[in-house]
């Protein structure tokens, strides 16, 4: 494959990653009912996810080509299992969290695989895009783990209450 059809390739991975973050962020937050601060930074870093599509999407047009309408389904329907998968864990939240805080590693790996692929293709204003959306996904990924120990907390010490819920 040419530098050109791997970046391609890789950008339209990066779109569908996008898309099952966005599902697998609602999912989450609209089972959160005791975790106020992790709904509302959740609740932030899904608008930070919409608009990495969208900048995601201007660099796949600039480019003449198309999103995997495929890679952003099966996206999605991974992301729906995961969900679903989830619901069913007594420690809900704290595993959620963690996946969360690992998704965000995921997702700063590909970005900076993708600056490298579209610096070696040429595109430095896609690189620019790229560098952008990893800092968002740093951000996301630094407060998750400097929050897992009081999601953690939290859900301990509601689950020692009898006749209080602590999974969500």
């Amino acid at each position: 494959m040419t530098y050109q059809e791997n970046y391609l390739s890789w950008l339209r991975d990066a779109h569908a990653m996008e898309k099952q973050a966005e599902e697998m962020l609602e999912k989450m937050t609209s089972r959160l009912e005791h975790y106020p601060d992790l709904k509302a930074r959740l609740q932030q870093h899904i608008e930070e996810t919409r608009q990495q599509q969208q900048m995601l999407q201007q660099v796949i047009d600039r480019q003449d080509t198309s999103n995997s309408t495929m890679k952003d389904m099966m996206g999605k329907v991974a992301a729906m299992g995961q969900a679903v998968g989830g619901m069913f864990a007594s420690d809900e939240v704290v595993k959620g969290a963690i996946s969360g805080y690992v998704f965000e590693q995921f997702e700063i790996a590909c970005y900076t695989s993708l600056i490298a692929a579209a610096e070696l293709a040429g595109d430095s204003e896609g690189a620019r895009v790229f560098e952008q959306i990893r800092e968002q996904e740093k951000a996301m990924a630094d407060w998750a783990l400097n929050h897992l120990p009081d999601v953690t907390e939290q859900f301990m010490v509601r689950s020692a209450q009898p006749d209080t819920e602590a999974k969500k």
